[in-house]
């Protein structure tokens, strides 16, 4: 099978399936309309699903390619090289692959980066790697170290995804639910497994036991840290019915239950006896039905002042519907499309080190949001 069948097959997976596998007061700044707001291409990779920086490295940015290969780009200009390739162990069956990587807080010092990808059986894992000492641009042959595994192999999707460190410096990451209709296993509301959950561990510390931060989730696939004051934003992937953001500080949502499989965003889930969460139930701040999309792609709290009246509003946008939209967190109001901004097959936003929004195509395209198409394409 080609990439680009590949590429294919996996869209209509997603699509047929109805998944997606793979804030604060709107503060006007500047006179930039959304409608004057630009996408500019930065370049097209195989398969991408991710894109981040370092914290502090305003030169480069880092892509992630489904089969297991991370590009670096300097300046914006993609280097022959990769920055990493584990295309070997990487399976993507499903909704799997590799699908994000994060940056240790004090990585210019350390070395350390993370990656969540699926394995040849379907399990989650997470690794460690280190760059090279003294080279920026390649990862250290051989310094592979295993964090974390969750066995995931009764079904090929809800494989959840993003990994992020928080403002407290430890990393977080989001667990689907293990797949099927209805969480037939009941994953997400048993404390006994690691599957539907928002998971916080000290991944520098070997053999540091995981924890669970929050339960009750279907397919978080994307979350994010709000840069001013931290706050989390999780868009969980709902099954027939709705689709969800949930958001708020980590104090508050620490040891929260956000309702799956006994609710759908706000609404009893169709199909599943009644039932009530087992945890400290918090509901969605923000959730549309199936009228116009299918499985969210949560996004950031938009930070960059160049980009005007979208400052401070969350950006997201639909595996099934193009349009790029935003909203008001975490009061939910004010939902509206970003201008007339459109990717197909949208799989991810990404940051940059100062802050600069990216758009990710499964398709190819990794674009960087402007306030007009003279803007540079470098990271901010």
């Amino acid at each position: 099978m080609t990439s680009n069948q590949a590429s294919a097959t996996l869209i209509n997976y997603m699509r047929s399936s109805l998944i997606a596998g793979i804030a604060v007061a709107a503060v006007a700044i500047g006179a930039v309309p959304a409608s004057a707001l630009q996408l500019k291409t930065v370049e097209k990779f195989a398969q991408p699903t991710y894109v981040t920086a370092p914290r502090g490295d305003h030169k480069r940015l880092f892509v992630v390619e489904r089969e297991g290969v991370v590009r670096v780009m300097v300046k914006g200009k993609t280097r022959s090289k990769s920055f990493l390739d584990i295309s070997g162990p990487v399976s993507t069956d499903g909704e799997g692959g590799l699908l994000s990587i994060a940056f240790d807080p004090r990585y210019e010092n350390n070395r350390r980066f993370y990656t969540y990808s699926t394995d040849a059986e379907g399990d989650i894992r997470i690794d460690e790697f280190k760059r090279r000492g003294g080279d920026q641009e390649r990862a250290q042959p051989g310094s592979r170290r295993s964090v974390l595994e969750v066995p995931h192999r009764l079904f090929t999707n809800h494989k959840g995804g993003q990994i992020q460190f928080g403002p407290d410096g430890m990393l977080y990451i989001a667990t689907g639910d293990g797949g099927g209709a209805n969480d037939p296993s009941n994953n997400a509301q048993s404390r006994s497994s690691l599957l539907g959950k928002m998971l916080r561990i000290d991944a520098a510390t070997s053999g540091a036991r995981p924890e669970i931060f929050a339960t009750g989730l279907r397919n978080p696939y994307r979350f994010s840290f709000d840069r001013r004051g931290g706050n989390l934003a999780i868009g969980d992937v709902g099954q027939g019915q709705r689709e969800e953001v949930d958001f708020g500080s980590l104090s508050a949502l620490h040891g929260a239950d956000f309702g799956w499989r006994c609710r759908e965003g706000s609404i009893a889930t169709p199909g599943v006896p009644p039932c009530q969460p087992a945890g400290r139930r918090v509901d969605p701040v923000f959730e549309y039905d199936h009228s116009r999309g299918c499985s969210i792609t949560g996004g950031y709290v938009v930070r960059d002042k160049e980009l005007g009246s979208l400052f401070g509003r969350y950006i997201y946008g639909d595996l099934c519907d193009p349009r790029l939209r935003s909203v008001n967190l975490p009061s939910g109001s004010g939902d509206q499309p970003v201008g007339k901004l459109r990717v197909g097959t949208l799989v991810s936003f990404g940051e940059d080190a100062g802050g600069c929004i990216y758009t990710v195509s499964l398709e190819g395209t990794v674009s960087k949001l402007v306030k007009n198409k003279r803007a540079s394409a470098r990271p901010c």
